[in-house]
């Protein structure tokens, strides 16, 4: 049976968490295998919305083992207000596994995210300051805590002391914030640690024993492609792999036990934070595009910056990820366009390409050149199930995109619940 990663293939946002929730019927594991609390997935089952930031979105699915893998990290005190949340709405999280590989979001790294953005000033990368990027450079520096190090109270009151002796200067004389206390974190860390106990497992153990199973494992990459800390567009990224090889190392699965790659995509481009976006509108039509789509954070609620889509950008994520199939959401936001442009390449310095630039600084300066395709205005697309029902511009507009990102589309999102989908090509 299969193990299929579902990822982002833009900036993020692109609907990954409908995606997931659509296979969720399918699978017996929903793996989160990057990141943190510094993003969510919105989901909408039976006309609740659920938003989803530590937790797989398997968790809507009774039958799926929902699994919180090595690569992430994990603010404590926010998993179980996510945890207390969805119990209060009837789902359960008593199948919930953790890794006890994963590392800890602590008070230092929330202090030393606030102050580097604070101190960057206008030059700041625009991070949710959910303390993300210092739990990873922490893990690199190999000074981090792990979820293991909850069930040794003594080693990680030393551990918390020797973190305080490095990071408590820094946020005291250099970003003039209050340090915390190491013995009121350990403190506060320990409190967590008998009701995660249950939770805690040798995951990679868990998710080979499955495979081995022939049971199906869904990889759900937090953030996306063009966020990647190695492949995106540096240094306006996250602080982990969002791309494919990240599922290998965020769960301790082989790269051979793959079997699909899927990629999600708006049927337009949007992106939150800093950084450089050829085809952002900042414009009148741009606004329109962000009402149209509901274009506003899960977890921050911030405006996302919108744009038409963009084919370079998409081509490259299935180049880097080895995608198999993608799905296409938010179709129908596009139902209010005469003509619906697409970039297809940029002017950069160096002249024209269809190629994303290797050098940063040509990527910032790159200029859309598009290619306009008729829309399907005045015809309600919402919630169509049938690809033969769709309007022929619809169609064309679909088979359009394909042809230029090199990649099938498998399925295409028709709405916001997780029944509104177009199935072309079945994922598992």
């Amino acid at each position: 049976m299969p193990a299929v990663v579902v990822l982002g293939a833009q900036w993020g946002d692109e609907g990954k968490g409908k995606a997931t929730d659509q296979l969720s019927k399918d699978v017996d594991f929903a793996v989160k295998y990057n990141g943190g609390n510094n993003a969510g997935h919105t989901v909408v089952v039976n006309g609740e919305t659920f938003a989803l930031h530590l937790i797989p979105t398997g968790i809507l699915s009774p039958r799926v083992t929902p699994v919180i893998g090595n690569g992430t990290v994990i603010d404590l005190k926010v998993l179980f207000q996510e945890i207390e949340e969805l119990e209060m709405r009837g789902v359960s999280c008593q199948r919930l596994l953790v890794s006890s590989r994963a590392h800890l979001v602590t008070p230092y790294s929330l202090c030393i995210d606030e102050g580097s953005e604070l101190l960057r000033g206008d030059k700041a990368i625009g991070t949710t300051k959910r303390g993300i990027g210092p739990t990873y450079a922490e893990k690199m520096y190999r000074t981090g805590l792990q979820v293991q190090d909850l069930f040794d109270p003594e080693g990680l009151g030393d551990k918390v002391t020797e973190i305080a002796k490095l990071k408590n200067p820094i946020i005291e004389h250099v970003y003039h914030l209050d340090p915390p206390d190491p013995v009121e974190v350990t403190a506060e860390l320990l409190q967590f640690s008998e009701r995660l106990r249950p939770m805690v497992t040798n995951t990679s153990l868990v998710l080979n024993n499955a495979l081995d199973e022939e049971r199906v494992v869904l990889f759900e990459g937090g953030q996306a492609t063009m966020l990647d800390i190695d492949h995106g567009t540096y240094p306006y990224v996250t602080s982990s792999n969002c791309t494919a090889g990240g599922a290998c190392t965020g769960t301790g699965i082989g790269p051979t036990r793959i079997d699909r790659v899927v990629g999600v995509m708006k049927a337009y481009t949007t992106r939150v934070g800093e950084g450089p976006f050829p085809t952002e509108l900042n414009n009148e039509v741009g606004e329109q595009l962000r009402q149209l789509g509901g274009e506003f954070g899960a977890t921050t609620g911030r405006p996302r910056r919108t744009g038409w889509f963009d084919a370079v950008v998409v081509s490259y994520a299935v180049r880097v990820n080895g995608l198999t199939d993608l799905v296409m959401t938010k179709l129908d936001v596009l139902s209010e366009y005469e003509t619906i442009p697409v970039c297809t390449g940029y002017e950069i310095p160096g002249g024209r390409t269809d190629q994303m630039p290797d050098s940063a600084k040509d990527f910032a300066a790159a200029r859309p050149i598009y290619e306009e395709i008729p829309g399907w205005k005045g015809s309600d697309i919402e919630g169509i199930t049938d690809w033969r029902k769709l309007p022929e511009a619809a169609q064309k507009y679909v088979e359009f995109v394909e042809d230029r990102v090199g990649c099938r589309i498998s399925v295409i999102g028709t709405g916001a619940s997780r029944e509104d989908a177009i199935v072309r090509h079945e994922l598992i």
